[in-house]
């Protein structure tokens, strides 16, 4: 008896392990971050590990809700206690350099999600955003999202709505889906910034641009965002151009980016939003615990 209880957890862990890239997909689209990602996903096992599964009859779209549900408790937490927080918050990014990713990071990156769009996220309401990500993200069905926020299916499909519309509103739907075509407007972008050219800084910048920086918590350098390509270029050139020279290449999010570091530690990773062969959104992300692991190499 004791031989097939242990045969029957061992096959559930290992049904488990094939959902956890979706999960952590859910899980990163409703946190925005890859450590409570990690947290949401192990506690969707632990609940999964009490519940008699006999009794589940679809057991991946089981686990979707649940770390569905897990993530809106974790971000409705967050938001209460983020009230003092300083200057623009961002998520956590998901940085390749050269090529190369973190394993564990891999299965974030499929459908990738860029910044901008979480950030948009980030206003929502935590039911709205939950509401979009599972029925317009993984297309989960109304009736299955509306006992997790405790509507009726139409008022589930309200949320997702406003969401939705909202997340059009925004324009980050309007991104070049190009790499290269990112590249080279990141690229002048970068060059213009090491140059100190304020002229060709603006030519590249959407006029409507946004600016947001993340220093984290407690950042003594945390500024609100800053809008206008003017007002941008001259916040570039005062505060970035030093660094602009030990800028590198990486993808971000899925999107062409760049990492900023000294003696092979990155302290910033930028994310950038082009629209129309023009920046249209910049977010650099400096808080130290959301910084990648990664050797840059001299």
């Amino acid at each position: 008896m004791e031989t097939r209880v242990t045969d029957h957890r061992d096959w559930l862990a290992a049904e488990f392990e094939k959902q956890r890239p979706q999960l952590q997909r859910v899980a990163y689209r409703m946190l925005g971050s890859v450590d409570e990602s990690d947290d949401a996903v192990q506690e969707t096992w632990l609940r999964l590990s009490r519940t008699d599964d006999a009794a589940i009859e679809n057991l991946g779209g089981w686990l979707t809700t649940v770390v569905g549900r897990v993530s809106l408790d974790m971000l409705r937490a967050r938001r209460s206690r983020r009230e003092d927080y300083v200057g623009s918050w961002l998520p956590e990014p998901i940085v390749s350099v050269d090529g190369q990713t973190d394993p564990e990071q891999e299965a974030l990156l499929a459908d990738s999600v860029g910044l901008a769009l979480l950030v948009v996220l980030e206003t929502l309401a935590p039911v709205e955003r939950l509401s979009f990500v599972l029925h317009d993200m993984f297309g989960v069905s109304f009736d299955e999202i509306a006992p997790i926020v405790d509507r009726s299916p139409a008022a589930t499909r309200q949320l997702a709505s406003r969401a939705r519309r909202r997340v059009r509103g925004s324009g980050v739907d309007d991104a070049e889906s190009g790499l290269a075509e990112q590249r080279e407007v990141v690229d002048a972008f970068l060059a213009a910034a090491r140059d100190g050219d304020f002229e060709r800084l603006v030519a590249v910048l959407d006029p409507n641009v946004v600016f947001r920086i993340d220093t984290g918590p407690l950042g003594a350098a945390a500024r609100p965002p800053v809008e206008g390509a003017e007002a941008v270029a001259r916040q570039i050139l005062a505060r970035g151009a030093p660094l602009a020279p030990l800028a590198r290449p990486a993808i971000v999010n899925g999107a062409a980016g760049a990492i900023v570091g000294v003696r092979g530690r990155p302290f910033a990773v930028v994310g950038f939003t082009v629209v129309g062969g023009r920046i249209t959104q910049i977010d650099i992300v400096g808080d130290p615990d959301k910084l990648p692991q990664i050797e840059l190499g001299d």
